[in-house]
């Protein structure tokens, strides 16, 4: 039986993956798909970081340019403007939490990383930026891999697979042996719910999420009020919730040691649900 690796160092804490985590959506962004502007001024965020730190998440994810289907590219300055002072507000208030930055550009990673965050989290894989994967090695930091098809500006628009599982996890492989070649020690695998797929690939996805485990990294699932949840339902992101706890719980069956929410108390609830599961 593969094992997923069980802890990883984010500059020095090790954190442990023993049990699932909940990582907590911290967007400084005007336009994001579900919570937009809300948490960009620095006091905002503070709060909502101490929130969610109080509800149980293990990382905070600190992101500046939204990905939602159709998202403009930002510039570098404006993106280092909206997330430098909000890292390194928590650094300063809740210094011993675990931040991870969502960017695609190595620039923003090694501002944020030298600021105090400690995990990089690249949805473009290094495609956006071939600094990228050079620059994560040498912040020695752990690094979250995902599969995007094409950018979030086209990536919804007619994706197309002949086997969306196989193309993932053969993506998933070729990226894991490029960074471990550079030095890359801790890799964390998403699949990249949402990002150019249909509803049916990002379900096929999950279904099959564990076929991920042979990489013998940790998997993050990112579903939170995702459209694979709106477009089922019928509902739009802020009605998600009940669906998105749903998804959580076979996520977890499936192998995710990560889960990434705008909702932790109620992902937090539903590890301990699935823990209990497992321990009888």
């Amino acid at each position: 039986m593969l094992h997923s690796q069980l802890t990883i160092n984010c500059r020095g804490k090790l954190l442990s993956l023993e049990s699932p985590v909940v990582m907590g959506i911290l967007n400084a962004t005007p336009d994001s798909f579900f919570d937009g502007g809300k948490h960009a001024e620095v006091t905002a965020a503070l709060h909502r970081c101490e929130a969610m730190l109080k509800e149980g998440a293990a990382i905070i994810d600190v992101g500046g340019m939204s990905s939602r289907p159709g998202a403009d590219i930002i510039d570098e300055e404006e993106e280092l403007r909206r997330v430098l002072p909000v890292v390194e507000a928590i650094v300063r208030e809740f210094p011993d939490t675990v931040i991870s930055i969502d960017t695609v550009r190595s620039v923003v990673a090694r501002a944020c990383v030298e600021a105090g965050a400690s995990i990089v989290n690249d949805i473009s894989a290094g495609r956006l930026d071939p600094e990228m994967y050079p620059t994560v090695a040498g912040l020695g930091v752990p690094y979250i891999l995902m599969h995007m098809k094409g950018t979030p500006s086209d990536m919804q628009l007619d994706p197309e697979y002949d086997d969306v599982v196989q193309e993932v996890l053969d993506f998933l492989i070729a990226e894991t042996g490029k960074l471990r070649s550079l030095g890359v020690k801790d890799i964390i695998l998403d699949p990249g719910f949402g990002f150019g797929k249909t509803v049916d690939h990002n379900y096929q996805l999950l279904k099959n999420l564990q076929v991920l485990k042979m990489l013998e990294c940790p998997i993050l699932a990112g579903i939170s009020r995702k459209s694979m949840i709106c477009k089922v339902l019928e509902v739009n992101p802020p009605a998600a919730l009940n669906g998105t706890t749903a998804l959580h719980m076979v996520a977890l069956q499936q192998g995710a040691g990560i889960l990434r929410v705008h909702d932790v108390k109620e992902a937090v609830e539903v590890i301990k649900l699935w823990q209990q599961l497992e321990s009888v």
